[in-house]
Parts: C-alpha cells; sequence; structure tokens
C-alpha cells in the first residue's frame, strides 16, 4: 500500500494509474478532501484520507499503514518538510516528485542526518527534472570519478504548465527575490543578470534550436549532491520557455487513452572530462506523465532493497543508473555514448 500524497492533482494522477499498473494499492491522500472525493469515484476500491499539512496527526493517519509515500503535492516549500516529518515517524521511505531547487534543498539540508541515523530513504525531486537528469548524468559519467562539467538540454516541442507548475514557480521566484539561480564553481550563485542564450544541436529529428542557457532546473541541486562537476548548466528551447512563462498558454491536454498530452521531448546530457565527452540521451512524450513511471520506479526499487545509500539521496546516488533508465522503458528510450568525442 502506497500513500500518495496530492493524489488528485495532475501528475499525482499519473502516478495513482502507475501504481495500479504495477500492482500497487494507492492511498489517496491531499489537502482537499473535495478533490480527493472526486477522484475516488473512479476508483472505488482505494481508501481516501484527508490530511493537511500543517495537521502531523492527520498526516500521521494518512499513512498510517502504508510502506511508502510518493509526495506529488506541490508548491513542495510547502508540503516536502512535514510530510517527509510524517514519513520519518512511520518509519516508510518517502519520494516526492519536487522540482523547486530551494525546496530540494530544504529537504537535503534539513533532513540529511536525521534521514541517515534512522536509516531512512528520503529521495526529492525523483521526476522529470532532477531525477531524471541525474540518472542521464550519472549513467554518462560511467566509472569516471570526477567530471569538469555537466549540461543538460532540454528539447521540449512546447510546455503547457499546470496549474502546480505556475505556483510553485511563484513560489521559487519570492524565496529568490526575483533573481536566477546556477551552479558554477562548485556551489549555488544567484544572479541578477539575463541568462545567456544561444542554440544546441540536438540529436535528429530536433536538429538546431535555440536554447536559453543557465536555465536551471532541479538538476544542479541532485548532480552535485554526490557528483564531482563543479559545473552543472541546464539549457531549454526557447519556444518552452515561452510558453512557461506566457499567461495565457492552456494547461495540458489529454491525445491518448492514458491521459498524455501531445507534447514530445528530448534531453540531451553531455559531460566533460578535460578532451573527452561522453552523452546520454532521453526522448519521450509529456514530461509529467513520465514522472509517474520514475517516482513508481523508484518505490519499487526501495522496497525491494535495490539502493545504494541511505538518508537523503538523489536517484542517481541510490540507484544503479543504467540499470534503472532501462527499466523505464517504453515510457523513455535512453540511448547512452561514452565513447563520444568533443
Amino acid at each position: 500500500m502506497i500513500t500518495v500524497y496530492g493524489a488528485y492533482g495532475h501528475t499525482g494522477r499519473f502516478v495513482v494509474a502507475e501504481l495500479l499498473r504495477r500492482g500497487f494499492v494507492p492511498v489517496l491522500a491531499g489537502r482537499d478532501g473535495g478533490k480527493l472525493r472526486d477522484l475516488a469515484a473512479g476508483y472505488p476500491d482505494l481508501e481516501v484520507r484527508e490530511a493537511s499539512v500543517d495537521d502531523a496527526a492527520a498526516l500521521d493517519r494518512a499513512l498510517a499503514g502504508a510502506d511508502a509515500v510518493i509526495n506529488c503535492a506541490g508548491p513542495f516549500a510547502d508540503t516536502a518538510g512535514p510530510v517527509v516529518e510524517a514519513a520519518l515517524r512511520a518509519g516508510v521511505p518517502y519520494v516526492d516528485v519536487a522540482a523547486e531547487i530551494e525546496a530540494n534543498l530544504d529537504t537535503f539540508e534539513l533532513f540529511s542526518e536525521r534521514a541517515k541515523e534512522a536509516g531512512a530513504v528520503v529521495v526529492p525531486a525523483m521526476a522529470f527534472y532532477g531525477g531524471l537528469g541525474d540518472l542521464l548524468v550519472t549513467a554518462a559519467m560511467g566509472e569516471w570519478r570526477e567530471a569538469d562539467s555537466a549540461h543538460v538540454a532540454y528539447g521540449l516541442d512546447s510546455w503547457h504548465p499546470t496549474t502546480g507548475t505556475r505556483d510553485a514557480g511563484a513560489v521559487s521566484r519570492r524565496r529568490r527575490n526575483g533573481r536566477r539561480v546556477r551552479y558554477a564553481g562548485g556551489r549555488l550563485e544567484y544572479r541578477d543578470d539575463a541568462a545567456p542564450t544561444g542554440t544546441w544541436t540536438f540529436p535528429e529529428p530536433a536538429g538546431v534550436r535555440e536554447v536559453i542557457g543557465e536555465f536551471s532546473m532541479a538538476d544542479i541541486v541532485t548532480v552535485p549532491s554526490h557528483l564531482a562537476i563543479p559545473e552543472v548548466c541546464s539549457y531549454m528551447t526557447v519556444e518552452a520557455a515561452k510558453d512557461l512563462s506566457g499567461a495565457d498558454t492552456p494547461a495540458p491536454a489529454a491525445v491518448d487513452e492514458l491521459g498524455r498530452s501531445a507534447q514530445s521531448f528530448v534531453v540531451d546530457v553531455r559531460v566533460r572530462a578535460g578532451s573527452a565527452e561522453r552523452r546520454a540521451v532521453a526522448r519521450g512524450q509529456d514530461i509529467y506523465a513520465v514522472s509517474a513511471p520514475l517516482a513508481v520506479e523508484a518505490v519499487l526499487r526501495i522496497l525491494a532493497g535495490r539502493t545504494r545509500a541511505a538518508g537523503v539521496a538523489s536517484a542517481g546516488e541510490i540507484f544503479d543508473a543504467e540499470d534503472f533508465l532501462a527499466a523505464l522503458a517504453p515510457h523513455i528510450v535512453v540511448e547512452l555514448d561514452h565513447a563520444a568525442a568533443r
């Protein structure tokens, strides 16, 4: 039995469906009782547990009897801490799909020592942003122990943000006082200048695309948490960035029986050490939908004991990256090139 906190959200619904597909029993949990009951109408056999993040007793009830919890409720600046606390009290693993850089930093900084002492497993950012990029960088590294830089280019053909994405972005902007953030020189830097722009040559058929550089996602937290790489930089296609910032951009619309949108993506990772370059490429459909198999596969492996670390750990640290990525097919198709040269 797996508690899904924020089960009625856009990504939460994908997680519930994926858990059922994989043979798990989800518990539908979250802050809004009405939305939970609406969701449960389509799943009459599943239990509903309403719990506010400021009600520790209710959170304990939401996790009672569960084997793990997947937190899909943003903004994670509000939910991650209380739900991690509840998971530690219940003695169950915690996984979330947070793309918020500051919320992920909070999880590492506030809970690393306590979780490790308790032998608990806490995996933040186990989603398209943060988890997938970390797995790709780790797999591209292979046997390398360190590298000079990791570049993660997001080739999204569009980005129709959910309400949750917009709310989380607003929280992050407030926490940064409107500044942008990057990871360079082995540390996070908050800057007031404009992000650089340029082009990126993605694998075909995407090809050469205009991108915004230093478009930092959760990878700048997850990758440096366990890999000796002093520069981690991400890039976003200009059209996707415009969609994200557009006030009138509609939410994702389902185009298939799985509820996925038509959005396609390619993630192109290049890790450099001296004159050598290694590459990993991932392709798929709908960045929100693919977060579900990422999170659910993580829970499956944690419960099966297929982990390499305890405490707060990112995907690339706690799992066998290449094996994990292979298990994501057909949701995400991955190609690795350890022989690429710059």
